[in-house]
């Protein structure tokens, strides 16, 4: 009867409905202010490839026009997704599922002969940030079997300032994310067989292996997903093993053995691909050298990674007193939180089948960890600069965040419905239930708190975009009656997307409604991407043709000149054609660049 009265409180209903407000939420804050973002070079490439369209027909070491230069970023009729396959495979480092399926929705939603729109491209990504909400609700579910679990690491799913983050991004993470938690779901059953000392269900090893296949498909750091969870399951295994030394129980080594050996192969198609990328122009940016105690760097930006998953507070505001008041409020926020996380773990560590699950996750977000340190410190490869790398181990992340606010709000039951006659034991239960009604207040101020990180990315006070062609283009505009040229040093299409950015928002702050065709003046910039490559000529030959086609003054925009800029060759280039300037360089993330007006006349 009791059983019954408390079922009775506790409706199937009543959990779809609290799912649908995180869900309503989650959605709320990635679409709020999709659009107002600028356009950055990583995006660029998702446009441009999804659309079937290959950066090198752009021109290069030629003054172009934004049309032409916009040109790939319009949806063409007979593109295809063999179309897409080629040119990411053949100009890119990226393997092609999010391409192909951002090509199907760029069809559903853009008008043919036009330029794509922001909202449109980015909205994908939204919808399968969305959607990682109700499956985390199920990981959380299935490794706990506690709803209790599920929602709070719903909730914070839908608020967290990096899911946001990585969800108004057109790019693959959200979809990574998607694989992740069900590859990790699957991680909980192998777990649990291992507990049970029974073979892993064959469906769920066919399943594994598909998802892991998807996985690697999207990103190739799906495979420190994969390697760490590879850790995990071995040593839970041999430890099993270790225990079972001299008994006779089933085997269920044959069927991970499976598991294994089918995402090794669908692997080693992407072998080939990854041998080139090694050596990759567009991956230099992430080798470092340390040298002084610039080593130190890696763990710092590791830190405040993982920071982001939870808390995030106006660090990009234009007052530099918020910035220095948000980073201290974030480091007496994270000196608060970890305590009471670590209490609420705590409570679910008493509990054997509880405290398997919280092994095996902690675990492999430890595992993830050190193999980013590794890569970092060994390799030399930077991977801790990017933070969006990061969604290799966040669903675990957000579902152990989730396990400490449900151990917090159910120690607070517990501590509550205890008897309390008056006596000197109820007066200290009663010290007890403020303690509890305390911790439930921690949860839900958690929350909120997560929400305003969540509200201060969509304000852009916090993970604004990696590159502010915005800014340029602001600068740029100031003076268009006079002819323009904008001249970017080009190594890879990467420079490419960077110029388009600048354009982009060139043509869209000077047209009040969308499209691609603008009033055209004699004043209307031109481009030119000066290109930079091995045992070719010098980009300052570029840009001295580009000068010497024309005729009347010019305002001169030299990007990315920086290791030019001091070099002989150039500095006669701007001495004989009458080029010289009244500032200095600027720099925004991204890009630096300097005016020069030309008084090109005879």
């Amino acid at each position: 009867m009791q059983h019954k009265l408390k079922a009775s409180f506790n409706p199937i209903w009543l959990h779809v409905l609290l799912l649908l407000v995180w869900l309503t939420i989650g959605l709320g804050l990635r679409w709020t202010h999709l659009a107002d973002k600028p356009l950055w070079t990583d995006e660029f490439s998702t446009i441009v490839f999804s659309l079937g369209q290959s950066f090198r027909s752009v021109p290069l070491n030629q003054a172009i026009s934004i049309k032409t230069l916009l040109s790939p970023l319009q949806m063409a009729p007979q593109a295809n997704v063999q179309a897409v396959v080629n040119n990411l495979l053949r100009e890119s480092n990226h393997p092609p599922l999010y391409f192909i399926l951002t090509h199907w929705w760029l069809r559903l939603v853009s008008t043919p002969n036009a330029l794509v729109s922001v909202e449109g491209v980015r909205s994908l990504s939204v919808l399968l940030g969305v959607a990682s909400i109700p499956a985390v609700f199920g990981l959380g579910w299935l490794a706990f079997r506690s709803r209790l679990v599920g929602h709070l690491a719903a909730m914070m799913m839908a608020v967290s300032p990096f899911a946001v983050y990585l969800a108004q991004e057109a790019r693959h993470y959200t979809l990574g994310i998607l694989w992740i938690i069900a590859s990790l779901s699957c991680l909980v059953v192998a777990v649990r067989a291992i507990r049970n000392r029974a073979p892993l269900p064959v469906w769920v090893a066919l399943v594994w292996i598909g998802v892991n296949g998807l996985g690697i498909a999207t990103h190739y750091f799906f495979v420190l997903t994969l390697a760490a969870e590879a850790i995990v399951v071995s040593g839970l295994g041999l430890l099993q093993s270790w225990r079972e030394q001299g008994t006779r129980h089933p085997s269920y080594w044959g069927r991970l053995g499976l598991v294994a050996l089918g995402t090794v192969v669908s692997g080693l198609v992407w072998l080939p691909i990854l041998d080139r990328i090694q050596d990759d122009e567009l991956t230099r940016w992430i080798y470092r050298d340390w040298a002084g105690l610039s080593w130190v760097d890696p763990i710092g930006q590791a830190i405040a990674g993982w920071i982001t998953m939870i808390y995030l507070l106006p660090i990009q505001a234009p007052a530099r007193e918020i910035v220095w008041i948000s980073g201290a409020l974030l480091i007496g926020l994270v000196l608060w939180t970890v305590p009471q996380m670590f209490k609420g773990l705590r409570s679910y560590l008493l509990v054997p089948t509880h405290r398997l699950m919280v092994q095996t996750l902690g675990g492999f977000v430890g595992v993830a960890i050190a193999l980013f340190l590794g890569i970092t410190y060994v390799l030399g490869m930077d991977v801790t600069s990017a933070f969006r790398y990061n969604f290799v181990y966040f669903p675990a992340v957000v579902v152990l965040v989730g396990v400490g606010l449900a151990g917090l709000w159910t120690s607070a039951t517990a501590i509550a419905s205890l008897p309390q006659p008056f006596t000197l034991a109820s007066l200290l239960s009663f010290f007890r239930q403020s303690a509890s009604i305390r911790e439930r207040q921690v949860v839900i101020l958690i929350g909120c708190l997560s929400l305003l990180g969540g509200l201060t990315v969509v304000s852009d006070l916090g993970y604004q975009k990696t590159h502010r062609p915005d800014l340029v283009a602001q600068a740029i505009q100031t003076d268009l009656q006079t002819p323009t040229l904008v001249a970017i040093v080009h190594r890879t299409h990467g420079q490419t997307g960077r110029l388009m950015g600048i354009a982009w928002e060139l043509q869209h702050q000077n047209m009040p409604s969308p499209g691609l065709e603008r009033p055209v003046s004699d004043a209307s910039p031109l481009f030119l991407l000066a290109h930079q490559g091995q045992n070719q000529p010098s980009p300052i030959r570029a840009l001295r043709q580009a000068l010497n086609q024309r005729s009347s003054p010019l305002n001169l925009w030299l990007i990315n000149f920086q290791s030019l800029s001091s070099s002989q060759p150039l500095q006669n280039l701007l001495q004989e054609q009458r080029c010289t300037t009244e500032s200095p360089a600027q720099s925004v993330d991204g890009y630096r660049y300097q005016l020069y007006h030309c008084d090109l006349t005879p």
